[in-house]
């Protein structure tokens, strides 16, 4: 508007309408719209994220085979896994965490279902459905009170490498998931630098498949490989996240046999020759049982110490490149703002040997093998060390409390919630794990290691004093000044077996 054609009159009017008002002539109302179109354009250039749901969130996420010993927040000086640590210094690390099962079968049907392996019957390869009928297992638990339950990967078993190779769902339960997703991968055949370890003195064997102990250094990146894969799906799935409480079950396959990881992952490890073995002990094998001998020893593999060195880096590859994905779902879940609401849990289907006894791999009822790793990060806890003995079976009550669900009556395990309050407090005075292809049962106290082979002792019997022998050296079972401590363990074993068996599914 050009004010040479405006009359005088006019000119004093517009002036008033086009200049700002005088604030000290503003209503409360005008001071109000101000305020609410201020916050407008500052929440405009706030990034969002999504809100918090009202319940807890859960991720779940497991290795396969790992020994709590190759991990540096459980003490490992060569073995560096800083995402698993950084989750251990935010949450509750246990010390004393034993798996129901020492192999992937009957370990994993028995925390899923809530119940021990010789409740369901569940002792090799399958999951519990058959035995537990309509009852829900852990995840469906929460389907039923309003979670989204998804699973990536391994959670029931599955067949390493087999299963993986083909990207089938191996024993998976269906009902168990909203969604369910497999990673495939190469497994032994990834190209790269290969040897099989076990079984081939003269170095003659190729790269084989199986449960046997391979190396590989493969070629390429973390997303040729299938643990690869699983965290890239499941950062997809906590990026996608939005106000609906999750239940997230991550499977990673390693460090499994074979050992296969991407080149950069071994380099650490440079040369194998220059890792330590566990101390070999003279006699060590002369008082155990036979049925006490593990299926796999540095002499039935015809592993040198050559060999058994590269055992070890393949096997600490391994959980590196495992490590590396465990961070990245920490990351993306720190990105999707609901950290601050999700249950973190991390841990293994049961143990592994490196060596200790000139034992090898699972399936052995000794700590290297029925011990895990658990670490729980859950909202408003303080990070602790806690020392008390927990048992795997004791995730699903303890999780659904920590949701505030109901837990239900029939299960097995225990609810561990108020060791997330008072670390030093004691939820079990012994923790029982099996071996069913042995026909092994221990029983785990403060103070002694009782195994037994077979109901009624008849393959055999070992006692430790994990006191003044916490390496298990010294078997003491057949000792006369220690006859009366097996006579007690026996029955305690057998009330054990009877209160195990005394369930709503009935005895097996």
């Amino acid at each position: 508007m050009d004010s040479t054609f405006i009359m005088p009159h006019e000119r004093k009017r517009l002036l008033n309408v086009f200049a700002p008002p005088r604030w000290t002539s503003w209503t409360p109302w005008t001071w109000l719209s101000v305020l609410v179109l201020l916050s407008l354009l500052w929440l405009s250039q706030v990034p969002v994220v999504a809100a918090p749901t009202t319940k807890p969130n859960v991720l779940f996420i497991i290795a396969d085979d790992l020994t709590l010993t190759a991990l540096s927040c459980y003490g490992n000086p060569v073995c560096k896994t800083p995402n698993i640590d950084r989750l251990a210094a935010q949450g509750t690390r246990f010390t004393r965490a034993f798996c129901q099962g020492t192999y992937c079968g009957p370990s994993r049907a028995s925390f899923m279902s809530g119940y021990y392996p010789h409740a369901t019957g569940v002792l090799g390869y399958t999951n519990p459905r058959p035995k537990i009928g309509a009852r829900a297992t852990w995840s469906q638990h929460f389907i039923h009170h309003g979670y989204h339950a998804t699973r990536v990967s391994k959670i029931f078993h599955m067949g390493v490498p087999g299963d993986i190779e083909r990207g089938v769902d191996g024993a998976d339960d269906e009902a168990s998931w909203t969604e369910r997703f497999n990673s495939q991968g190469p497994e032994w055949k990834a190209p790269g630098d290969g040897e099989t370890l076990e079984g081939n003195p003269d170095g003659k064997k190729p790269v084989v498949g199986g449960n046997t102990f391979v190396v590989v250094a493969a070629d390429g990146d973390d997303l040729v490989h299938a643990d690869g894969k699983t965290a890239a799906k499941a950062v997809k799935l906590l990026r996608a996240t939005a106000g609906k409480p999750f239940f997230l079950a991550v499977g990673f396959v390693r460090p499994h046999v074979p050992f296969v990881s991407p080149r950069k992952y071994h380099e650490p490890f440079l040369p194998y020759s220059k890792l330590p073995l566990p101390e070999k002990v003279p006699g060590d094998g002369d008082d155990i049982p036979k049925a006490g001998i593990n299926y796999k020893t540095s002499a039935n593999m015809k592993m040198d110490e050559r060999r058994q060195r590269k055992a070890v880096g393949g096997y600490y590859a391994a959980v590196a490149y495992m490590d590396a994905q465990v961070g990245k779902l920490l990351d993306a879940l720190d990105q999707s703002g609901q950290a601050e609401n999700t249950i973190v849990i991390f841990t293994s289907d049961h143990g592994f040997h490196l060596g200790e006894h000139d034992f090898w791999a699972k399936v052995s009822l000794r700590d290297e093998s029925a011990m895990v790793p658990l670490i729980i990060k859950a909202p408003g806890k303080k990070p602790a060390v806690c020392r008390s003995l927990v048992e795997l079976l004791d995730l699903y009550p303890t999780i659904a409390s920590l949701c505030g669900l109901e837990v239900p009556a029939r299960l097995q395990g225990k609810d561990l919630s108020k060791l997330f309050d008072d670390p030093n407090a004691t939820v079990r005075d012994t923790a029982f794990s099996v071996a069913p292809s042995s026909q092994g049962f221990l029983l785990r106290d403060d103070h002694w290691a009782y195994i037994q082979y077979g109901e009624d002792a008849a393959q055999g019997i070992e006692l430790y004093d994990m006191e003044a022998d916490p390496k298990q050296y010294t078997n003491l079972a057949a000792t006369p000044a220690h006859a009366a401590k097996v006579a007690e363990f026996q029955a305690r074993l057998a009330a054990k077996l009877r209160e195990v068996r005394t369930n709503d599914l009935g005895s097996k």
